[in-house]
């Protein structure tokens, strides 16, 4: 049977080489000529500073991705917040497709909306003051000008600025908010949707349509597994089934 896999919030780094690793695994064991595509909702990245920034583990990925894609399997990717400016350039080194923010796709007859989802993370209103900006079209621009030094150490800074930031937040401001969900099931006319960003894997009712969350990679791997029939959520030795209607 067919089958399409999702990951997200991998946060891939070269401090953190078993998480490398435990992808690479996961790619043996579960890519095959069963697997349609592989959707990479966001944050596959720790940080992603430009396409010029040529690492040795990004190269890595790269060969690793562009092999999958060259044996058939489609790969497909949604920005997040850590990876926005990954662009075309790269992109293309992969042999990836780069999707819209938020995505509707046929999943085996079935519709379904894709996105990292930090844009449902309504209740904080300090990031997604930030993410109206580095969204628009002047401050990726502006960033890219620069030199690659100073993107790292604004890199740098953000990430200690967030770190910090977040240590004083309620949890639920660092979750999706409902009304932002319902919002975007009635935008895109379905009723299951997928995403990643907020590191809590779990199946969600919203009065009879559908959230899928994926999980991080810190502890375990986490990832989607579809066919015709439905899709599995697997989070280290969890796994929880949705049939489809």
């Amino acid at each position: 049977m067919k089958r399409t896999l999702f990951i997200s919030d991998l946060h891939l780094s070269a401090a953190q080489p078993d998480i490398t690793a435990a992808f690479f695994e996961f790619l043996d064991t579960h890519i095959n000529a069963d697997v349609d595509a592989l959707y990479i909702l966001g944050d596959f990245f720790e940080v992603w500073v430009g396409d010029d920034a040529n690492e040795p583990l990004s190269d890595d990925i790269a060969i690793r991705l562009k092999a999958i894609s060259d044996s058939g399997v489609k790969v497909y990717f949604i920005h997040g917040n850590r990876d926005f400016l990954l662009g075309k350039k790269y992109a293309a080194q992969a042999g990836m497709t780069l999707l819209p923010e938020q995505s509707v796709i046929d999943l085996y007859g079935t519709q379904v909306v894709l996105l990292h989802g930090d844009e449902m993370c309504t209740q904080d209103i300090e990031y997604q003051k930030f993410r109206r900006k580095s969204r628009g079209w002047w401050w990726p621009r502006l960033m890219l000008a620069m030199p690659l030094w100073y993107r790292r150490r604004v890199a740098r800074n953000a990430r200690i600025k967030s770190k910090m930031s977040q240590q004083n937040k309620r949890a639920e401001i660092l979750d999706v908010e409902p009304g932002a969900v319902l919002d975007t099931f009635a935008e895109h006319k379905v009723e299951l949707m997928i995403h990643g960003h907020t590191h809590r894997p779990a199946i969600h009712d919203h009065g009879g349509k559908t959230r899928v969350v994926l999980g991080d990679w810190y502890e375990h791997s986490s990832y989607i597994v579809a066919d015709a029939s439905g899709l599995t959520l697997c989070h280290g030795h969890e796994r929880e089934r949705l049939y489809f209607k």
